[in-house]
């Protein structure tokens, strides 16, 4: 098994993954509440002059968390209470290009790509990897594939019926425009894998 979390650590890494080995979910938990209260406010809602105007949740720290059962919330929520961030479930929409991270489960790992995989049939869950400036997933090691071959079963059931499957390598990359390489532009700036010992 240590092999496979190496492997799939180098992968994660090489398209620019940040990796954090944690051994429960407190570690987890305590991870994603630091990580944003230690980061810069979202450059999205950094105003373009002193007198624009700002949303009101534009002055919070906010970390988006569905998906999760009541336990694990209310775990989490602890967390973000002793730092300071706000912790939300839904209403995402509410809070465009202002949340600083989405905290997820990953269902997946796939050690070929550095990839993760989740099934994201809700809105809430799509929007909390796609519009946070961070995306953090845990990804319980047993769930560590060599390629999508190896992983085949689970990927049958994760898309069987009306499902949204993601497949998500790093943070987000473009280089569409004038072929120069941009981070976050459909996407998250930054990807945080946490490998937890199941």
């Amino acid at each position: 098994m240590s092999d496979l979390k190496e492997l799939f650590r180098e992968k994660a890494e090489l398209v620019a993954a940040k990796v954090t080995s944690i051994k429960s979910m407190d570690e987890a938990y305590a991870y994603a509440a630091n990580y944003v209260a230690e980061k810069n406010p979202c450059e999205l809602l950094i105003p373009s002059s002193p007198d624009a105007p700002q949303p009101e949740f534009a002055k919070e720290k906010i970390m988006a968390a569905p998906e999760l059962s009541d336990e694990q919330y209310a775990a989490l929520a602890k967390e973000c209470e002793a730092k300071g961030v706000k912790l939300i479930k839904d209403g995402m929409r509410n809070y465009m290009a202002g949340i600083d991270a989405g905290f997820t489960f990953a269902d997946a790992g796939l050690i070929e790509t550095g990839s993760i995989v989740q099934q994201s049939n809700g809105e809430e869950l799509r929007l909390a990897t796609m519009v946070s400036e961070a995306h953090i997933a845990v990804l319980p090691a047993s769930k560590i594939y060599e390629d999508s071959i190896a992983a085949e079963q689970l990927l049958l059931e994760l898309m069987s019926g009306v499902a949204y499957t993601a497949f998500i390598t790093g943070p987000s990359r473009t280089a569409d425009i004038e072929r120069t390489l941009a981070i976050g532009a459909h996407g998250p700036l930054e990807l945080h894998i946490l490998l937890l010992e199941d």
